[in-house]
């Protein structure tokens, strides 16, 4: 037991979200600017042998759940066979990948095949005109092509549609959504507003809570919560006449850091503890300084026993973490 990873508040950290790349092919309002961000250089980028050995050392730890984010990660070029190659390390359980969806319909039976076993695509709203207001990009239909063809593989399970909440927007895609989860078999998560924006134009007042969203929704298809999972992001709700569900992640309104698990690898191989770290470890100078694995591990114990106890959104003193989402990793 002494060997697995664990902070300096008691929690034991099983779930690795590793960023494949900065780069991205959309430029969400509440993640880039219009005219998108400097990307990093190509040499700064953890190469796929860097990204399977720092894996294989946090897998050696007790990390059992591993995200694949971006940015986009189907941007990177290759990204399915980087995904065989972390899907065959020892340890690991479950290999899940978040994306816009844009790429999905090309790439997703290689994906598959790879060994993704679940996926995440961020959908922020179903009508057209809509998701090119908050994405800059007219993708809406491929995105959803894409969703199809993901789900002509039952071994990825489950297909989750993520729909970041924005007070004067979200309000009338609640029952959209809710009405999409019904005749799908795509749960539905609203996730609040985070502080995370490359404008850094974000304020508490933007926030459209997942306790509103709920009694939207709850007023025309009722629902009833399910019990929450250790560690689990999400309050997910059943609609009480069984045809489907649907999830409310409140980082803002009801933070869940008391049982987190989680920790951050950036595409160019920062540690982050929390989401809105404003400290990073390098583990890419190591690597490529020729540490050994002993050494690595010792540095990751390091930076996870000073993981934060909690991410103060919203309190006096709050401050947003430099980088945006795209940069740190979704």
């Amino acid at each position: 037991m002494e060997d697995l990873l664990v902070d300096g508040h008691g929690r034991r950290i099983s779930d690795l979200r590793v960023s494949v790349t900065d780069r991205c092919n959309f430029r969400c309002q509440y993640c880039m600017p219009a005219d998108g961000l400097p990307w990093l250089d190509r040499t700064a980028v953890l190469t796929f042998e860097e990204i399977e050995r720092l894996v294989r050392i946090f897998a050696s730890l007790g990390v059992t759940d591993l995200r694949l984010t971006g940015g986009e990660p189907l941007v990177r070029r290759d990204f399915p066979r980087l995904v065989g190659m972390l899907s065959r390390v020892e340890g690991l359980d479950d290999v899940s990948l978040t994306t816009n969806g844009y790429l999905l319909e090309r790439d997703a039976a290689a994906l598959v095949e790879a060994g993704i076993n679940r996926v995440n695509v961020s959908i922020d709203s179903l009508q057209r005109d809509r998701f090119f207001q908050i994405t800059r990009r007219d993708s809406l239909p491929q995105v959803l092509r894409g969703l199809d063809e993901l789900a002509k593989h039952p071994e990825v399970h489950p297909i989750k549609v993520n729909a970041v909440a924005i007070r004067g927007f979200t309000e009338q895609e609640a029952i959209p959504f809710a009405e999409f989860a019904r005749s799908t078999a795509f749960q539905v998560r609203f996730i609040e507003f985070m502080p995370l924006d490359a404008d850094h134009a974000w304020s508490a007042d933007q926030v459209l809570t997942g306790e509103e969203l709920r009694q939207i929704i709850d007023a025309v298809h009722p629902i009833e919560e399910l019990p929450r999972e250790p560690s689990a992001t999400a309050r997910v709700f059943r609609f009480r006449d069984g045809t489907g569900e649907i999830g409310f992640i409140n980082p803002v309104s009801e933070p869940f850091c008391s049982d987190c698990n989680r920790i951050r690898l950036t595409a160019e191989g920062k540690l982050r503890t929390c989401l809105f770290s404003i400290h990073e470890t390098d583990l890419r100078e190591p690597l490529r300084s020729g540490a050994t694995d002993a050494d690595i591990e010792r540095v990751i114990r390091d930076a996870v026993w000073r993981k934060e106890l909690k991410h103060n959104v919203g309190e006096p003193g709050f401050r947003q973490p430099p980088r945006s989402m795209s940069a740190i990793g979704g």
